[in-house]
């Protein structure tokens, strides 16, 4: 299964376009959050999004709501897209799992979606073994430094990717490690990035 990974577009309608483009090349698409800025003009990347109709999982950032996503996905009728939060979803037989957010909480302010480590680790309680993980904040101490060189990242989704090792941990959130690569025992996690990544999971049964 080849996926493409993105994140954090904020609003760039080129980079948008761009993934579309490239969407058709692939099984799945998956896009871990901050689609928009701040909570604003969230409709016009989704609807730009929304020409693609290879299957797509979504994940909140700390950008918009899951709430605010599903109502641009129904306005858009993007029927391929599912928006993920403390769910999952299965796709040609391959789990996904989504957490969005800001974990934990960012010092940004009230325009901030965030959730506090307890908050998260509740939600993360379903993860199933062995899925592709989807979560806007990544793991803490994985990809999650930033231009300063801090380290950002979520103790819960790490406690997650430990417990459940999944297949493939997808993330964004943290602009300084856009497009790098860590592991965590078994388990890639990939900060994706606004110019998307392409991966390809391996077949089922053959050792990571």
């Amino acid at each position: 299964m080849e996926l493409l990974l993105f994140s954090d577009v904020h609003g760039d309608l080129d980079a948008c376009r761009d993934l579309v483009a490239r969407a058709a090349d692939v099984d799945v698409v998956v896009g871990a959050g901050d689609f928009c800025v701040a909570r604003r003009n969230l409709a016009a990347p989704i609807e730009t999004l929304s020409a693609i109709d290879t299957p797509t999982v979504l994940v909140p950032g700390n950008a918009e709501t899951e709430s605010e996503i599903a109502e641009q996905l129904s306005a858009t009728g993007w029927s391929a897209a599912h928006v993920l939060h403390g769910d999952g979803v299965t796709v040609d037989g391959q789990s996904f799992y989504g957490l969005g957010g800001g974990v934990p909480i960012t010092p940004f302010g009230p325009w901030s979606y965030d959730l506090s480590e307890e908050k998260a680790r509740s939600l993360l309680a379903n993860c199933p073994d062995g899925a592709v993980l989807v979560s806007h904040s990544p793991p803490k101490d994985a990809v999650d430094r930033d231009s300063k060189g801090k380290s950002l990242g979520s103790t819960a989704v790490r406690e997650a990717v430990e417990r459940t090792e999944p297949v493939l941990t997808v993330c964004g959130h943290i602009h300084g490690s856009w497009g790098e690569t860590a592991e965590i025992g078994p388990t890639p996690v990939v900060n994706a990035g606004p110019d998307g990544v392409i991966r390809t999971l391996p077949a089922a049964g053959v050792k990571r």
